[in-house]
């Protein structure tokens, strides 16, 4: 099996019995300003600091491909909920400055099998970063 990153014990493998990677994985960030309007003069802007960095990526769960959706969705809505902290490393790399926290997520429910369970779903999940200091 390879390992190929994880979000805590969200992991992203690749193995001949389970397939579970991310896709269209997009990072963000932005400065915050602020603008004094003044009378009879033109408005002064000031660099006020740095939001929050973003992170949003998909990925494609089914049990065709190893991976139990129900079980992966528990622990998103769970961390979701929780506000826990989550390291992220993708290869041999952490991303960001400390941890992310998942900030929402959306279920595109796939497929289901013969007796109605959920079988495949694409699961967006956006997170934010979390700063220790």
């Amino acid at each position: 099996m390879a390992q190929i990153g994880c979000l805590k014990d969200i992991l992203f493998v690749v193995s001949s019995e389970q397939i579970k990677t991310f896709d269209k994985m997009q990072w963000g960030g932005s400065a915050r300003y602020s603008t004094h309007k003044r009378h009879l003069y033109h408005a002064l802007t000031e660099f006020t600091g740095i939001e929050a960095d973003t992170m949003s990526f998909e990925m494609n769960i089914s049990t065709y491909l190893g991976v139990e959706p129900m079980a992966e969705l528990v622990k998103i809505w769970n961390y979701e909920r929780s506000g826990e902290p989550l390291p992220l490393v993708i290869g041999e790399k952490p991303y960001g400055k400390y941890m992310w926290c998942i900030e929402s997520h959306q279920i595109k429910m796939d497929t289901y099998d013969k007796v109605g369970n959920l079988s495949g779903a694409i699961v967006s999940v956006k997170l934010l970063e979390y700063l220790d200091y």
